[in-house]
């Protein structure tokens, strides 16, 4: 529900019909500066990372301390698909009024905190795999509907860098669970109070989270006016504001989304892959498969910048950078392996983690200055699913142990995955962009005689 309009508000047309609500600021509203919309939404993300990452942490210690013989890849691959479910449905219901961003973040804390905590105590194996891929994925899932989107909401004037920096929140959550003592600890142990502040972090995050009005626009620089600071000036130019609010109906019937969904795809293949295979790699060429990992996780912490350029370079641009660097990665440790060189793995494993990160914040900020912000949570819960669905692919089939027995030519083929991404963006249009250019007057109009 939006609040009441105060005495300052006021709505104004663009000339293509556009509405926007100008004159309220962000302190008006939230009573506080919106940079807490960014800094709040962070601890979220970063929560159910930590969370998740440490269930792959504690996957031997669990076979070991259950005498679980079963597989445990299976639940994760579950638990993708029920965040990817649940990210789509939150999303319908976020942007219709009915579920705020308060009681979406509780719901996410209690599913995530209910789901690690059956993998901890739960006295058989299909009581644990089942409770923690259902709730601790519909947790996961509601924590990142309102999460992703609440930032582009909030900057619509530029809302690449708050977008990824909160996306880097994927990556820094995993950071404790690479300390060694945190590592070495029991799996029942690791599990419950990971979860447990896992589930403080994100309640508490969500307590002071709000959505915007409808339409909102900050007082400075005003929509309809051309910046007069000369970057906020390009940023205009290189990322305008969409021509109108799509629903998610209306948005699937434009190329442009679907273009995006395929992009985002392939470059989460590329990522899961390129990932769990460079762990192996490095405990052959050197680094060691821990080290790997922590050098990728730093790597997804600079995903932060890549949406801070692409507010001045344009998203479209800095996307397509994004996918060629995930690619040459991918090439990169195919040189690296027959060169036996580690610290061209190293390098490689960075820039795999933060093209990684990178591209979904990237596409989440562009879904937004394409389609409009009214409805980016459901549009962002359609796109989530293309992110989502190698995960879930990954780690439910064994495609990463097929892949291992290969895993150069499986790097080739990511390699030209990436490349096939940064091509698929080339021809990203905002719907309705072109019918907006300046209209040529006909240069024999009625009434005119002809020579």
């Amino acid at each position: 529900m939006d609040p009441p309009a105060s005495p300052v508000c006021r709505e104004v047309r663009d000339r293509r019909g556009r509405v926007y609500r100008v004159g309220e600021s962000d302190v008006d509203l939230l009573g506080r500066g919106r940079i807490w919309m960014v800094v709040l939404p962070w601890v979220g993300m970063a929560g159910i990372s930590c969370a998740a990452y440490a269930f792959l942490a504690a996957q031997s210690g669990l076979r070991a301390a259950h005498r679980w013989g079963g597989d445990l890849g299976w639940p994760t691959g579950l638990w993708a698909l029920c965040q990817a479910a649940v990210v789509l449905s939150a999303g319908r219901l976020r942007e219709s009024g009915r579920l705020s961003a308060r009681a979406a973040m509780t719901t996410g804390a209690l599913g995530t905190l209910a789901g690690y905590l059956a993998l901890a105590l739960a006295p058989g194996l299909t009581v644990a795999r089942v409770g923690f891929a259902v709730c601790a994925g519909a947790g996961a899932g509601l924590v990142q509907a309102t999460c992703l989107t609440l930032p582009g909401m909030w900057w619509p004037e530029r809302r690449g860098g708050p977008t990824a920096v909160v996306a880097s929140g994927l990556a820094l959550g995993a950071v404790p669970l690479l300390l060694r003592p945190v590592a070495d600890a029991g799996p029942r142990v690791l599990l419950a109070v990971t979860g447990a502040a896992a589930a403080l972090a994100v309640a508490g995050a969500g307590r002071f989270l709000r959505d915007p009005p409808r339409n909102w626009w900050p007082p400075r620089p005003g929509p309809l006016s051309v910046p007069a600071d000369p970057g906020a000036r390009r940023t205009r130019e290189k990322n305008p504001p969409a021509v109108r609010h799509h629903t998610l109906r209306q948005a699937a019937r434009t190329p442009a989304l679907w273009l995006m969904w395929l992009c985002l795809l392939g470059a989460a293949g590329v990522t899961v892959l390129g990932v769990c295979l460079l762990t192996v790699y490095g405990g052959e060429f050197g680094p060691g498969g821990r080290t790997v990992r922590a050098v990728a996780v730093a790597g997804g912490a600079a995903a932060a910048a890549a949406g801070a350029l692409s507010d001045r370079w344009g998203r479209r641009a800095t996307l397509i950078a994004a996918c060629l660097l995930l690619g040459a990665a991918q090439f990169g440790v195919a040189v690296a392996a027959r060169a036996g060189s580690g610290a061209l793995l190293l390098g490689c494993a960075a820039a795999t983690g933060a093209a990684g990160v990178a591209v979904p914040a990237l596409v989440c900020a562009l879904a937004a200055d394409h389609f409009g912000e009214n409805h980016s949570a459901s549009v962002h819960g359609l796109l989530a699913g293309a992110w989502l669905l190698p995960v879930a692919a990954a780690c439910g089939t064994g495609a990463v142990a097929y892949a291992a027995r290969d895993p150069h030519a499986a790097f080739l083929l990511a390699g030209c995955t990436g490349l096939a991404c940064a091509a698929m963006a080339l021809f990203l249009k905002a719907p309705g962009r072109l019918s907006a250019r300046r209209i040529v007057p006909n240069p024999h109009p009625l009434g005119e005689e002809m020579a």
